[in-house]
């Protein structure tokens, strides 16, 4: 018989970050939301121009191509992720989510917006 259990796990030890490691991180995800909103705010009025002049009812001809832009902005951040020197492998599909929905959400009330104070 050995000493060695066989139910027992290795104990992993979390590394423990500093004080500049978390400002670090905290920077780095202000940075990832206000790309994610620049993009959205963008993203709302150009669907508001190229979508043509919005009838009576607040619609546009052309609507499909607002959510067309809108995925096309969720779609371009990974790309300006890397060109601002981020690290992308670290983000999850939750990170993911979030940056898409934060993009959607601005997108979404800047086109709003646009749409009923030109009707």
């Amino acid at each position: 018989m050995s000493g060695e259990v066989s139910g027992e796990k290795p104990v992993h030890t979390k590394k423990v970050k500093t004080k500049a490691d978390k400002q670090a991180e905290h920077i780095a995800r202000i940075k990832r939301t206000l790309i994610a909103s620049l993009i959205g705010i963008g993203a709302g009025a150009l669907s508001f121009f190229m979508g043509g002049i919005p009838d009576a009812a607040g619609l546009q001809k052309d609507g499909f191509l607002g959510l067309m832009l809108m995925l096309a902005g969720i779609v371009i951040q990974k790309h300006i992720f890397i060109l601002m020197g981020m690290d992308t492998e670290k983000l999850g599909g939750k990170d993911w989510f979030y940056q898409g929905f934060i993009t959607f959400a601005f997108w979404f009330l800047t086109w709003t917006i646009l749409l009923t104070s030109a009707a």
